[in-house]
């Protein structure tokens, strides 16, 4: 008798998603509820009709410089170092930055569209509130492609082959979010947030976009030649930037004017 073979599947190269249920005290989260409602003010959503009220959109940007949310950026801090270690990153070799960081208030009926964000590395998102059940608006993560489709558009399609939701072709993960969360996730990974199905309840977080960088000692004024005794601890990796503080902007011209429109 033929013996039987026993069909294994291996999932590789997972999505690192980090989650840590932070336990804040009542008055620093409460402090924080009354910033974001003040930084709000009589805003009520985004321009597009349906959109939660981003402050990125509305000058807002900056958060984490505000007294309000110091205890929120200790711990962010410590997470965001405890993630790249989990991911094998040396931290001798790298300084990690606050780009910018806003809040996001959803009201009843609305959510956030699909989106990533290009311009960081690292994102990370703080739950004010919220219950656990993902009525008020989960955060929605897509995979880069659907890698076990096999053919291009069948786990997307209407009508087709493939099981609906199946785990191994599914079009999207939600996380509900929970008063205390913090999530940490690629920047480059597409991510929405799901429209706000409570009646009375405003959904609120803090986003967080982190850039890495070489860090200062590795960028040291004229040890981009790599020559020289000891010049290799002074050479940037490859694909990591210089730290900023090495940087050199470049001014626009004096005569040169901006349009409203943003063209010259």
């Amino acid at each position: 008798m033929a013996p039987a073979f026993e069909l294994q599947l291996r999932q590789l190269f997972p999505l690192a998603l980090a989650q840590v249920q932070l336990r804040p005290d009542p008055l620093d989260s409460a402090v924080m509820l009354q910033a974001l409602l003040h930084l709000r003010g009589e805003q009520q959503g985004n321009p597009n009709p349906g959109y939660a009220w981003t402050g990125d959109l509305h000058g807002v940007a900056q958060i984490h410089r505000l007294a309000p949310f110091a205890w929120l950026n200790e711990q962010v801090r410590q997470q965001v170092w405890a993630y790249l270690l989990a991911l094998g990153f040396d931290a001798s070799q790298l300084a990690v930055h606050i780009q910018r960081c806003w809040p996001v208030l959803s009201a009843p009926g609305q959510g956030v569209g699909r989106h990533h964000h290009p311009n960081a590395h690292l994102s990370a998102i703080y739950y004010v509130n919220g219950d656990g059940s993902g009525r008020s608006g989960c955060l929605r993560l897509y995979p880069h492609r659907q890698v076990n489709e096999l053919v291009p558009g069948l786990a997307v399609g209407h009508g087709g082959p493939i099981a609906v939701d199946h785990p191994l072709n599914a079009p999207w993960v939600d996380l509900a979010p929970e008063a205390g969360l913090l999530v940490l996730f690629p920047s480059s990974t597409d991510h929405a947030v799901t429209c706000n199905d409570e009646d009375e309840e405003l959904r609120m977080s803090i986003s967080f976009d982190l850039v890495l960088t070489a860090p200062l000692s590795r960028s040291a004024a004229g040890a981009g030649s790599g020559s020289g005794p000891g010049s290799a601890s002074l050479v940037t990796p490859e694909y990591l930037s210089p730290h900023p503080s090495d940087w050199t902007p470049l001014l626009a011209p004096a005569d040169l004017s901006i349009r409203e429109d943003g063209c010259p």
